[in-house]
């Protein structure tokens, strides 16, 4: 079936950002928990203290960030291919807002935590499907982690890419892996011609 949306993660994908996740959930006390699920089961006072702080972290990462080598390129591409563009991240609506205004990027769809669907559930990539009226079939996610493979499996989605800096070193994961966002288009330009 022809592949008619991509289904891109932001942190990591379309942006480069120097989040230290070891030290922020060891700053927030997630353990092995994820942060948002972690979070959202706080009882306040401390629920709005750490989101806080969450927050704070976010918002450094968000003003440093720098667009990932080769994505305008790539989002011009899939434009003249007719191919639908939705951005999924558990990242705030102001940082997502931020990052798209500063880099001048447009999607089809964005959804941002604040829809209350987050990965590695598949909640939030059957959103897409659903708005953008899709099959699962006619999709493919472009993500940088182990949540961006769990959530597009999760929600049927076969096709995952993931971009990783040093491809050969990436962890071993269901997905394909690619060290460039040029070698990535490439492949699709491939497929496409399938």
């Amino acid at each position: 079936m022809r592949l008619r949306a991509a289904v891109f993660d932001l942190d990591g994908t379309i942006i480069e950002t120097s989040y230290d996740w070891p030290r922020i959930k060891a700053d927030l006390g997630t353990g092995s928990e994820p942060i948002l699920a972690y979070l959202n089961g706080l009882s306040e006072p401390e629920k709005s203290r750490k989101w806080k702080v969450l927050r704070r972290y976010e918002d450094e990462a968000t003003r440093g960030a720098v667009l990932k080598e080769g994505i305008p390129d790539f989002l011009e591409f899939l434009a003249e291919k007719r191919i639908k563009k939705a951005l999924v991240t558990n990242n705030s609506r102001k940082n997502v807002k931020t990052i798209l205004r500063k880099f001048h990027l447009r999607f089809d769809l964005v959804l941002s935590r604040e829809c209350g669907l987050w990965k590695p559930s598949g909640a939030p990539f059957t959103k897409v499907i659903e708005e953008l009226r899709l099959n699962p079939t006619e999709c493919f996610v472009v993500g940088d982690s182990l949540y961006d493979v769990r959530a597009a499996r999760d929600a049927g989605i076969e096709r995952i890419f993931i971009l990783h800096e040093d491809g050969e070193k990436a962890p071993p994961l269901p997905a394909e892996t690619f060290s460039t966002v040029a070698a990535l288009r490439a492949r699709i330009d491939e497929l496409l011609l399938i």
